[in-house]
């Protein structure tokens, strides 16, 4: 399964009041596994960002003067995420923005339409409930180092992201993180795997393991309702 973890960031809080994309952040992950494929960008907004965003992010309408616009760039991210889950964080506030920005354009693309999406923030909600959920929190909690996160970034949240929904959701992980690492590249001290590593040994289970499997998720989705395990297997 093909997924991409995505985040943006924005000039302010709500899109019907005119509000833009500055900045798209995905990493790509196959089969769980990060594959060394990305997607980044900076975006002229074609408008004023608002100062309490840039408090947030630290991208200046000065910084954003020479970027592209999106409808320059629409098509090779669209081409990017088409077919692909998309997992964010907050996945409703991102999907929002995007499905405005495409709005403006020929033709018109509505994101549901093309990618399935998977909210982490409502995953961490059901798995942790009463419990701050945003993202510093799930480091924490899960100890993914996020110390060079001094300002939100969409690349950087993109790959922490990725980090954290492996362990938030089953605990099998490719990401390496190492903050003193000189190939960090400057992006919040993560270090990407080489993509020509040599491919890790696949055990299947034998028929008599994945029928024990079976019955014992079978219980447990009695017991505790709806699991992580059953919308893996469903796509939701």
């Amino acid at each position: 399964m093909r997924q991409i973890v995505l985040d943006t960031e924005t000039t302010g809080i709500d899109p019907a009041e005119g509000h833009r994309i500055i900045e798209i952040g995905c990493v790509e992950l196959m089969e769980r596994q990060t594959t060394g494929r990305h997607y980044h960008v900076y975006i002229n907004p074609e408008r004023e960002v608002e100062a309490e965003a840039i408090t947030v992010h630290g991208i200046t309408n000065e910084f954003l003067a020479d970027k592209p616009k999106f409808s320059e760039i629409a098509d090779e991210f669209f081409d990017f995420i088409k077919g692909a889950e998309l997992v964010i964080h907050n996945a409703a506030f991102d999907i929002g923005f995007m499905d405005s920005e495409f709005a403006r354009l020929k033709p018109v693309r509505k994101t549901a339409d093309y990618c399935g999406v998977v909210d982490s923030l409502a995953i961490a909600r059901k798995k942790h409930p009463g419990q701050k959920n945003n993202l510093d929190a799930l480091c924490k909690r899960y100890g993914v180092d996020n110390s060079s996160r001094d300002l939100h970034g969409a690349l950087l949240d993109a790959e922490i992201l990725a980090e954290v929904y492996l362990l938030l959701t089953g605990g099998q992980t490719a990401l390496s993180l190492d903050a003193g690492s000189d190939e960090a590249g400057g992006e919040g001290g993560i270090r990407r795997l080489p993509a020509d590593r040599k491919p890790l040994t696949v055990v299947r289970a034998s028929n008599e393991e994945a029928s024990a499997h079976e019955k014992f998720m079978a219980l447990l989705a009695k017991q505790a309702g709806d699991t992580v395990w059953d919308r893996l297997k469903t796509g939701e």
